[in-house]
């Protein structure tokens, strides 16, 4: 049975890229029924789409994208770096599908401000070639990552991630993580925002934020490359799904299950 869900934020799903992990995205979509879904950036890799890779199972998103709005699921885009060519045709309204830059959302009397983050970014601001270079150095690592953790599923060691590794080592990198956070609580809070919704920098986060001129909850979707992360969004509070994390659950209850019978006909 699909789970009910008032509001779905996913971002960061990079379809077009070695990385995806469409698959997955596909069978936490068929799993659920939200009244809302939104796409927060970064869903196509407009940045790195090559011709000779767009896999069925990418194919498979997007139609299960395309179902879900059928379906009358109303389903609304917001735009990202990697995906910025879309800028050029927002706003667009078709039906329940909706195609934006940035929204703001009214829940139970709390203002919610939703958009990707990339306006954050220094490097896409002022050094948009040295972010692509970024980008395509990110997919070598997620590719070289995918071989050493076969490697490591071979020999029965735990799975890594060596872009967390990288980021986590490496002080710079946390510092523009720690920034970005701030800039997007800073700004939310002086412009009355209850909730700040973000994708953006690959990092699944759910924190609060206090000053003087008041409070904010900050929420990040994470991404489908390294996290495979989404918000959900029930009963005024928000959540972080993990998709691996679901999985495990899943494989253990049906262990028990078969536990459980094969005791009960011994």
């Amino acid at each position: 049975m699909k789970r009910k869900i008032e509001t779905v934020v996913l971002s960061d799903i990079h379809l077009g890229t070695v990385g995806c992990h469409a698959l997955e995205v596909v069978e936490y979509l068929e799993s659920i029924e939200p009244q809302h879904l939104i796409l927060n950036g970064d869903i196509v890799d407009i940045w790195n789409f090559r011709k000779f890779y767009w896999p069925e199972s990418h194919m498979q998103v997007i139609r299960k994208l395309f179902s879900m709005i059928s379906d009358g699921i109303e389903v609304t885009y917001l735009t990202g770096n990697h995906d910025e060519l879309l800028r050029k045709i927002t706003p667009l309204h078709i039906g329940n599908f909706h195609l934006k830059n940035k929204m703001v959302l009214q829940q139970n009397g709390k203002k919610i401000w939703v958009f990707h983050g990339d306006i954050f970014d220094i490097t896409m601001k002022h050094s948009k070639w040295l972010a692509k270079l970024g980008a395509v150095g990110y997919d070598f690592l997620i590719m070289l990552n995918r071989l050493t953790n076969w490697g490591l599923d071979l020999i029965g060691k735990r799975r890594i991630s060596l872009s967390k590794r990288i980021k986590e080592s490496v002080k710079k990198a946390v510092s523009f993580i720690d920034d970005f956070e701030m800039t997007a609580m800073e700004l939310a809070i002086q412009n009355k925002f209850d909730v700040v919704v973000n994708g953006h920098i690959h990092q699944p986060k759910i924190r609060t934020y206090t000053t003087e001129k008041g409070s904010v909850l900050y929420v990040n979707s994470g991404d489908w490359i390294e996290n495979l992360t989404a918000l959900e969004y029930n009963n005024d509070e928000w959540s972080i799904f993990d998709f691996r994390k679901w999985k495990a659950e899943e494989r253990n209850r049906i262990i028990q299950k078969e536990e459980l019978e094969l005791t009960l006909s011994a």
